[in-house]
């Protein structure tokens, strides 16, 4: 069944990223991939669901944390992203493509990322396409870490906005809220809430073998396309660097102090 699920999933995403790719690429604004990330993830969960589902309590809450986090993150990214300038992480990517642009965006950025999202999706798959269990001790503990993440990534979001909308903070570091203890907070929240998830799947049958879901996730954020490129733009930036050798990259901890 999992299988089956799997294949049709594909063709969903397929379909999805191929429309989502056409859309950008008629606004050419590759940024919009980030926007179709969290609703494939929707889409995915509910398809599983009511495809393949028992209704059991663990694919009850795991479909609605994966619904809770994909429209908040959409919905963030699009009232963003939407009419705004391509992202300078996607405009280098097509001047350096050039007339490749078109497959190579295709592929590399909607593609891929699609690729991605199915294998982040492997712990909410497994629950869903499983026969119907109890609800267990772990599964509290996955669905309290998963809130846990939720609120450090929601509040970290909120605080960085409001930072970057407030006149006074103009050539300035985000340096307050939770943004103090990890320069991160987003990023780890985003961690924490698929180990969370995959906790709640260990529940269920071969949801172990699920944990490369939080692992690809987290090696993304630490080493690819999460805290690499977002602090690009800050290499040369004194005291950011400042800011980066006192504070923690990713968990948050109190900072250091730096003579």
């Amino acid at each position: 069944m999992v299988i089956q699920a799997y294949l049709y999933s594909s063709l969903i995403i397929f379909i999805f990223m191929t429309v989502a790719f056409c859309i950008a690429h008629l606004k050419k604004n590759n940024g919009l991939a980030d926007i179709a990330w969290g609703t494939g993830f929707i889409l995915i969960a509910l398809f599983t669901f009511f495809k393949y589902g028992s209704y059991s309590s663990q694919q009850i809450i795991a479909t609605l944390l994966v619904l809770i986090w994909g429209i908040r993150i959409s919905g963030y990214l699009a009232l963003r992203n939407w009419n705004k300038p391509e992202d300078s992480r996607y405009a280098a990517m097509r001047a350096d493509w050039g007339r490749q642009v078109i497959i190579r965006s295709f592929l590399q950025v909607f593609m891929l990322q699609g690729a991605i999202l199915l294998i982040i999706m492997a712990p909410v798959i497994v629950i869903n396409c499983s026969a119907w269990q109890p609800w267990h001790m772990i599964n509290f503990l996955g669905l309290l870490l998963w809130i846990t993440g939720f609120l450090c990534e929601t509040i970290g979001d909120y605080q960085l906005h409001r930072f970057l909308h407030n006149s006074h903070s103009q050539g300035q570091i985000m340096t307050e809220g939770l943004w103090k203890y990890t320069r991160h907070p987003n990023y780890f929240g985003e961690s924490m809430m698929w180990w969370g998830i995959w906790i709640i799947a260990l529940s269920s049958p071969y949801g172990v073998f699920t944990v490369i879901s939080p692992l690809l996730l987290t090696y993304l954020l630490l080493y690819v396309s999460g805290i690499p490129l977002a602090e690009i733009p800050f290499k040369n930036n004194l005291v950011y660097q400042e800011y980066a050798q006192r504070t923690s990259s990713f968990i948050p901890w109190p900072p250091k102090n730096i003579r």
